[in-house]
């Protein structure tokens, strides 16, 4: 089974061909930094946003700053050795290279957007300096210390804590924290503001929807050959998690608009996150706990095609071409 002690090296006969296919997929969705024009940013930042809108981007990229580092922690720590199947740990390598390069974005957007380097030390001491961003990272640190002492998944308590480290990164850290990022993202491109910033994010997306995607696969599989792990406690854990994650974003979103964003209030952002939590509970397979509808009508304006049904798809856009057929059932 998939989360059997052990490190399976055999490829043929490939037991999990999807997780192949989504590493393959993955290759498809190749970028750069060096691609995102942020020249027109630096207009936008000198001459166009406004002081509550500057606070905005300044908190915005000082999450950014750290966030993808976290992420890439936890995978090296905590999901590779554990997943028992060369196909899946393919595709964890090429996720690691996707957090290692969205690192190196943000790590430009920081030099390019905070010219001052006290400032720009600042962003990068966030973690440490900033109470909202400070809380998003301890939830974070919660789940990841966890699980670090766990060296096999010998028991169903060790695959139990398991199933909770791998849910909270994929649809509270990945799946609600980033999403919210992103959001207050495609809000200023609404705005005509920081279309650079929002073309990296595009990219961005497109790989934490990926990312989102096998974690959930990882997820069902196990459901599907251990689901007696799926009990109500795990519900109710994994419900509460949901709702932490919520309270965390939505300090965020307390600092990030403190000081008055015209068109973009606390309470429609309290909203849209609930409408994200209750999309990741349908993602597991659990009952909606909130009800609410998307707010922002610009989300379903900027770029449908990357916002769409992003759980379900294979990315098409700008794609870069693989050929070869692979054969399942083959032996060596």
């Amino acid at each position: 089974m998939l989360l059997d002690p052990g490190m399976d090296l055999t490829l043929r006969p490939m037991r999990y061909p999807v997780f192949y296919e989504m590493y393959r997929n993955a290759i498809k969705n190749t970028w750069t930094v060096e691609e995102v024009d942020f020249s027109t940013d630096l207009v936008d930042l000198a001459h166009r946003l406004m002081p509550s809108e500057r606070h905005l981007v300044s908190r915005l990229v000082a999450f950014f700053a750290t966030g993808d580092s976290i992420v890439a922690n936890n995978l090296v720590l905590n999901l590779y050795k554990h997943v028992n199947a060369p196909e899946a740990r393919m595709y964890l390598s090429r996720q690691l290279y996707e957090e290692a390069l969205h690192v190196q974005f943000y790590l430009t957007l920081l030099d390019t957007y905070i010219p001052d380097l006290e400032e720009r030390h600042k962003a990068f001491q966030a973690v440490e300096q900033i109470p909202s961003i400070r809380r998003k990272a301890e939830f974070c640190f919660k789940w990841i210390d966890s699980i670090n002492s766990v060296d096999r998944l010998e028991t169903r308590s060790d695959r139990r804590r398991f199933l909770l480290n791998l849910i909270c990164f994929a649809t509270c850290i990945e799946g609600l924290f980033f999403f919210a990022a992103f959001a207050y993202v495609y809000f200023m491109r609404s705005k005509g503001l920081l279309n650079g910033l929002a073309a990296g994010t595009n990219w961005v997306f497109r790989d934490e929807s990926g990312h989102m995607a096998f974690a959930l696969e990882v997820v069902e599989t196990v459901r599907r050959e251990e689901p007696d792990l799926f009990d109500e406690e795990l519900e109710q854990d994994v419900r509460e998690m949901i709702h932490e994650a919520v309270a965390c974003e939505t300090q965020f979103a307390e600092d990030i608009l403190g000081e008055g964003v015209p068109g973009l209030s606390v309470r429609d952002m309290r909203q849209y996150l609930e409408f994200v939590a209750d999309q990741r509970l349908r993602n597991l397979g659990y009952a909606p706990r909130y009800g609410v509808k998307n707010p922002f009508a610009f989300m379903d304006l900027q770029d449908v095609q990357e916002l769409s049904n992003f759980f379900e798809r294979r990315v098409s856009a700008y794609q870069v071409a693989v050929t070869g057929d692979v054969v399942f059932d083959e032996a060596f």
